[in-house]
């Protein structure tokens, strides 16, 4: 096969080869495409092409996995997003995965791709997560980096917490001046409160508030953010995002650093599940415990209080030789 992009975007790319007698495999560019992970196909500031590569068992879509493509020819499933990797809707045995893996790890060399970064979601978003990222090492992908994230994963574990726990909860901040706003986001000025008290912290704000506010724009039905005031000034935010129809996710959140009560932080985290009760998701992730690329272990202890489940994140990468 000849390199098809000596420019990217300047080809209609198409390429597809028959597995067996029900599977093939796909690569073409993304017609906007609605998935349930909506922001599977949502452009990174730098992309320049975005490829679907696909999995196709008797004319219906088995499995997926997105590339955004920048200047440098790099493909990465998915930058400037919680994550992107493969998302499957039926059943894969682990022969037809791996010759998938090979069949776009072939297809992106051929089309002069130099490096393919795959960040893939935790095993409780996607149940062939572990088999795909075990096929990956076995494909001579390297592990790159790992994030831990913390999970509360049923329903009935989320509103046996609502119960049993929020009613008191309630109680204690109204008798200690608490308020508390939640809902979808009308106004974008918190997020310069929560730069700013993570400077005062020094901790690095949001590196790209711009394309959070377009994400926002776009799909403002899948963002919620949570206010607590206390004595009449707000004093935390938290950002949650709907990633999935079932899945509510902790995505950015600060506490004022002059407001160190710890019943602060509690109603944080029990509007965030309580807000996930109302959304009916059966999975809430508390994200990682991460400040500045370092473990913040005190967070960590703090969400373990609430999550019942550890699980990683990885991003794996390979860079393809062009000899």
């Amino acid at each position: 096969m000849k390199k098809i992009i000596s420019e990217i975007g300047m080809s209609l790319i198409k390429l597809e080869q028959k597995w067996n007698d029900s599977h093939s495999f796909l690569i073409k560019e993304t017609e906007g495409e609605q998935h349930d992970y909506f922001l599977q196909a949502f452009d990174a500031s730098d992309t320049k092409l975005l490829l679907e590569a696909s999995i196709i068992k008797k004319g219906n879509c088995l499995a997926l996995i997105t590339f955004s493509i920048n200047e440098a020819k790099e493909a990465s499933s998915l930058p400037q997003s919680p994550f992107g990797g493969l998302w499957s809707m039926g059943k894969i045995e682990s022969e037809s995965l791996l010759g998938f893996i090979e069949f776009v790890t072939s297809s992106l060399r051929n089309l002069g791709i130099s490096k393919i970064s795959i960040i893939q979601a935790p095993s409780s978003y996607e149940k062939c997560s572990a088999l795909f990222t075990y096929l990956l090492f076995k494909s001579n992908f390297q592990l790159e980096k790992v994030l831990s994230h913390q999970l509360m994963k049923s329903k009935k574990l989320i509103k046996k917490w609502v119960e049993s726990h929020y009613p008191k909860l309630n109680k204690k901040a109204k008798e200690n001046a608490y308020n508390v706003k939640m809902g979808n986001i009308q106004s974008f000025s918190f997020l310069d409160e929560i730069a700013s008290w993570k400077e005062d912290r020094g901790h690095m704000p949001h590196k790209d508030l711009d394309r959070l506010i377009l994400q926002v724009s776009n799909f403002p039905e899948r963002y919620f953010v949570i206010t607590i005031i206390h004595e009449g000034k707000s004093v935390a935010h938290a950002l949650a995002v709907k990633l999935t129809q079932d899945v509510l996710y902790y995505f950015y959140s600060a506490i004022n650093p002059k407001n160190q009560l710890n019943l602060t932080g509690k109603l944080l985290i029990a509007n965030l599940i309580k807000l996930a009760y109302e959304q009916k998701v059966s999975l809430l992730d508390f994200g990682s415990s991460e400040v500045n690329e370092l473990i913040n272990h005190k967070l960590m202890f703090f969400k373990s209080n609430y999550a019942e489940a550890y699980e990683n994140r990885e991003t794996w990468v390979k860079v393809l030789s062009h000899e």
